[in-house]
């Protein structure tokens, strides 16, 4: 089933190891889930040598689909969990979802109408 309507994305990037932070916050907020995804940094605060060898790094990516109207709210949750206030520690932001197949448990019956 394709859903075609309103959905965001929130895109979080934080240090390895702290995804299931995210992930319960984002719940408590009122998400039904999120994917992990491994990456690694490149950023100015990522930029760390050890013995002259640059070291890049591990990072986890959360990918997290909610409604429109509960965007601010989880957002805001993730952002105090993962303590994003604070350089280094990582970024969230969100992208505007047209299409979704896959995620039937989102959907209501008056979204498949």
């Amino acid at each position: 089933m394709i859903c075609e309507g309103s959905k965001e994305l929130i895109v979080t990037i934080v240090r390895k190891g702290w995804s299931l932070q995210v992930i319960e916050a984002s719940r408590m907020a009122g998400a039904s889930g999120g994917t992990i995804i491994p990456g690694r940094g490149t950023g100015i605060h990522e930029m760390q040598t050890l013995l002259g060898i640059r070291i890049e790094p591990e990072k986890d990516i959360i990918l997290t689909i909610v409604s429109p109207e509960q965007t601010n709210t989880i957002l805001e949750a993730i952002v105090a969990a993962a303590e994003l206030e604070k350089p280094g520690n990582g970024i969230a932001f969100v992208i505007s979802l047209t299409k979704v197949a896959g995620r039937v448990h989102m959907f209501t019956k008056e979204d498949e109408e």
